[in-house]
This record gives structure tokens, sequence and C-alpha cells, in this order.
């Protein structure tokens, strides 16, 4: 398993019938699997996201979308960035993605993380608790399904789960690649050091020296060769053949949050575009290869939250950023 180029759908809305909703989906999907993507993810939400859209904005239901997609694709691998443990019992949880594995023919990958979203747990009823209750709750979930991804049948009494000689049947391999996701350099690392194939680290392009200095302690404290844990970030790419339209389409998208490019200061406009990877092909790949590869991190998972659902462009995001990643 490596994840060196990465496509994320961050939204459903797409200005058109429910009815066309996912044909737009699988349309990305084959797309990024025709340009060279390794792996295609959808969130794991309920709601859309603060900074991306209102909550009553379209949002599927991760597994069934991407059970979906199973069948869709021939050769990308399928997960979510990431899976909210809070909402998930842990061997269901590793029942749903052997499922898609079995159902894709090898190609799911685990993606899961603490859970962040209040307003989606109090609505749907789901306990939210405190920022240690969720990461309590994730390392005892991973000491359940690593095992049950692995072939064994884990027996586990702990403060949050139980489950006992727990069997997950059929499966198509014993290796179903863990990745964790997050930004946290103590709790979120620590856990992806123990568990985890992969990282994806979540977090402004700034901090990514800082980041991976912590995570090269984390797995220094368990004796774990750094190299064995492959890593991506997580990017905002806004991108066009004519960059002066790519900027345009990152204008309008910070405006309708709020942020005005033409009027912010040096500090805001930096604060407001550390994620952001925004114009002309040419440019968008030096600006990851700065700022992303350079400082050591392995490969890229992108979203273009303002134009992917349009057709060419995660083709032409493939086809740019392909060779900046390929070993």
């Amino acid at each position: 398993m490596t994840i060196r180029l990465g496509y994320q759908m961050p939204n459903f809305s797409y200005s058109t019938p429910v009815a066309d909703l996912f044909p737009t989906v699988i349309a990305q999907a084959r797309e990024a699997e025709s340009a060279g993507f390794d792996t295609a993810f959808v969130m794991d939400h309920f709601y859309q996201l603060p900074g991306l859209g209102e909550p009553d904005e379209p949002m599927l239901e991760a597994y069934t979308a991407l059970g979906a997609l199973a069948t869709a694709t021939e050769n990308i691998q399928l997960s979510a960035l990431v899976t909210g443990n809070t909402y998930r019992n842990p061997p269901m949880l590793a029942k749903s993605v052997t499922t898609l594995d079995v159902a894709s023919g090898g190609r799911a990958v685990l993606g899961i993380g603490a859970g962040w979203f209040e307003l989606e747990h109090q609505q749907f009823g789901y306990e939210f608790g405190t920022f240690t209750d969720r990461f309590e709750r994730l390392d005892e979930a991973l000491q359940i399904i690593a095992p049950m991804l692995h072939g064994q049948r884990p027996t586990f009494d702990g403060k949050w789960y139980h489950v006992e000689n727990a069997i997950n049947e059929p499966r198509i391999r014993d290796d179903l690649p863990i990745m964790l996701g997050g930004g946290g350099e103590k709790k979120t690392f620590g856990l992806a050091a123990r568990f985890a194939d992969h990282l994806n680290i979540i977090c402004n392009a700034s901090e990514l020296p800082r980041k991976l200095e912590a995570l090269d302690a984390r797995c220094s404290e368990i004796g774990r060769d750094r190299s064995t844990l492959e890593t991506s970030y997580l990017a905002f790419v806004i991108i066009d053949e004519d960059g002066d339209r790519a900027r345009q389409l990152q204008h309008e998208f910070l405006l309708a949050r709020g942020v005005d490019l033409s009027k912010a200061s040096d500090e805001e406009r930096a604060a407001a575009t550390d994620r952001q990877f925004c114009g002309a092909p040419d440019e968008v790949a030096e600006q990851l290869k700065t700022r992303v590869l350079d400082p050591g991190i392995d490969g890229v998972v992108l979203n273009l939250v303002a134009n992917g659902h349009e057709p060419g462009i995660v083709e032409l995001t493939g086809r740019t950023l392909r060779p900046l990643v390929e070993a």
C-alpha cells in the first residue's frame, strides 16, 4: 500500500439535481483513476463542514458511497479521510472496511481519526465527550480493529468497548492498511506510530517541519523505524490551465467564507491560504514541491474544492502532480 497521490472529494454541492449527484462522484473517481491517482477518498461526515459550506449542503454516507465506487472503478484504492471513530462501533467498522476490501478486490484502506465535529454528534445523538475521551476511545478501537483486519479474533474489555473473540470473515487479505489522519503531535501521531501504515497530516503547510519532527519523536519513543510509516499531506488545490482563472476561483471561494483577498493584509492573506495551492499547473507543482514535498512529506492527498467536479480538472491535476511523487 502506498498513497503518494490521493484525490479527496470534499463536497457534493454540484448545483445539479440529486439524481445527477452520484454520477458526478463516479466521474471524478474514474477520472482520478485514469489520471494516475492511487487513492480516492470521501469524507466521513453527515453534515458539510465549517469552512467548506453550510451544514445542510449535500453530504453522502461514506461507506455506502465507497461501496458503490468499488463497482465503478478497477484499480484505485478507496478510503474515507477519515472515518469518525466516535460514531462507528469498532468491530462493525472492521467488518465494513473488510467488506469494502472484498467488494473492491483488495483496494480498501481504513482511514480513521478521533472525530471532532460536535454539531453532527449532537444532532445525530452520538456521544461527543471530551478531547481525552475521544482519543481514549480511538486507542481502544484500534486495539480491536487492527487484529480483526489481520485475521485475529480479539477479546478486549476496555473502558469504552468490549468484544469477545470477534470474528471477521471473509477477508481477501490479512494486511489491510490503516491510515491515521490528523495533526495532533502527541496523541494522533503517537497512535499512528503504534498502529498505522500511513499518516495523513492535516495542518497548515508552514507547520510541516515541526510536525515531522514530532512524528520522528513519537516513532523513536516506541522504537519504530520512522521510514516504515508513510506520510501524506492534505492540500486544497485550485488549479486551471489559466492561472488567472484559478486565482479568481480562489478569491470567490474565500470571499464566500468571509475573506476578501483584495483587502487582506499580508498576514491575513498568508493565514487564509496556508493550506491552499493555487494557479496554473506549473505554479501549483512548484508550490507543492517547495512547501510540502521538500520538507520531507512522501505524498499529497488533495481536494479541488472549487472546481474538481468540472470535467478535465482532475485529469489536469493528476498529469501535473504525478511526476512529483513517482518514485
